[in-house]
C-alpha cells in the first residue's frame, strides 16, 4: 500500500510564490492548508496539528516574523519538516553583508533558531526568479529590455582572470516561480533533501551577461552597445543611491562581480542540485522567458 503523502501548511499563500506553491502541492496530491500571513501562536498552532508539512514563503520584510513560527511548530511536536521562507541565494554564502542592510542576515538568523530546536528542514535556495531582473536584461531601474543598449559589468581588477576557472562562475542564476515551486513540492517527503540545502541551478539558466546579451540579440535580430563599467564605479553608485532603492544594484552585485549564486560547490553532506535529483521536472529556460517579452 502506498504510503500516504504529506499534507502542507502554506503560509504567505496570496503572495506569488505562495500561490503557485499551492497549486504544486494540490497538483502532487498532498493535502493543502493556505494562511495569507502569520498569525498568533495560539491559532498558529491550531493550523500546525493538523498537517505534516509547513512551507513558509512570506516577504523578506516578513522573515523574522518566523520568530514566532518556530516555537509554535515546536509546541505542536507533529511538523516532519519546516521550509523557512528563503527562496533566493544562500544567506550563509553570500559575501555582501556590508552592504545588504541585513538583508541575508536576517534568513541565516532563522536557520539558526530551526537548527537550535532541533526542527527537521529544508532549504530552497532558488537564486533569482525570473521575474526579477531578467525582465530589464539586468538593467536596475528598467522594467523591460532595452533594445539598443545594454550596461553591463566589468571587474576591472579581474580582467586578466575572466576566463580562468576562478572566475567562469561569475553569473546569475534565474528560475520561474512555477519551477520553484514544483522542486519544492517535489522535496516534501523526499528523505534524500532531509535537512539539508536544496540549490536550483539548471543549465541554461546560469548565465552570465555577456551571455544573457547574447541570447536577447538572437532573438531581436540586431547588436547592443555594450558599455562596461568598473567594480568601483558600481560599488559608487550602490552607496551614491539610497536603501532601499540600491538593492537592485546590490543583488547585481553579488551575483555578478562576487559570484555567489555559484562560486561554491555544492557539497552532498548539507546540500544537492534540484535538477539532477528531479530530472523529471521540465522548467523553463531563459531563452523561452525571455521569448515571452517579444
Amino acid at each position: 500500500m502506498a504510503e500516504s503523502k504529506s499534507k502542507i501548511l502554506i503560509i504567505g499563500v496570496t503572495g506569488n510564490l505562495g500561490f503557485e506553491l499551492a497549486k504544486a502541492s494540490l497538483n502532487a496530491s498532498h493535502r493543502t492548508l493556505g494562511l495569507g500571513s502569520l498569525q498568533d501562536e495560539e491559532s498558529l498552532v491550531k493550523y500546525l496539528k493538523q498537517v505534516d508539512v509547513v512551507i513558509c514563503a512570506v516577504s523578506a520584510k516578513q522573515v523574522l516574523d518566523q520568530k514566532l513560527l518556530v516555537p509554535a511548530i515546536k509546541r505542536a511536536g507533529c511538523i516532519k519538516r519546516f521550509f523557512p521562507s528563503e527562496f533566493g541565494l544562500d544567506p550563509d554564502k553570500t559575501q555582501i553583508s556590508h552592504l545588504d542592510h541585513d538583508f541575508y542576515l536576517r534568513k541565516s538568523q532563522i536557520r539558526r533558531l530551526v537548527e537550535a530546536e532541533g526542527i527537521p528542514y529544508t532549504y530552497i535556495c532558488c537564486n533569482f526568479y525570473t521575474s526579477y531582473l531578467l525582465p530589464s536584461l539586468v538593467q536596475p531601474g528598467l522594467q523591460a529590455p532595452q533594445e539598443t543598449k545594454s550596461v553591463y559589468l566589468e571587474m576591472e581588477m579581474l580582467k586578466e582572470l575572466w576566463f580562468t576557472e576562478v572566475f567562469v562562475s561569475l553569473t546569475g542564476v534565474f528560475v520561474k516561480e512555477t519551477d520553484v515551486a514544483a522542486f519544492t513540492i517535489s522535496t516534501v517527503d523526499d528523505p534524500c533533501t532531509l535537512n539539508k540545502v536544496l540549490y536550483l541551478r539548471p543549465p541554461g539558466n546560469t548565465l552570465s551577461m555577456n551571455e544573457l546579451v547574447d541570447i536577447w540579440e538572437k532573438k531581436i535580430g540586431k547588436s547592443l552597445e555594450r558599455n562596461y563599467i568598473s567594480e568601483e564605479e558600481l560599488l559608487k553608485k550602490i552607496h551614491e543611491t539610497p536603501y532601499p532603492d540600491n538593492m537592485q544594484m546590490v543583488f547585481i552585485y553579488s551575483a555578478f562581480v562576487k559570484g555567489d549564486p555559484t562560486y561554491f560547490d555544492i557539497e552532498s553532506s548539507n546540500g544537492v542540485e534540484g535538477t539532477q535529483l528531479y530530472p523529471r521536472i521540465k522548467y523553463t529556460t531563459i531563452g523561452e522567458y525571455l521569448d515571452t517579452l517579444l
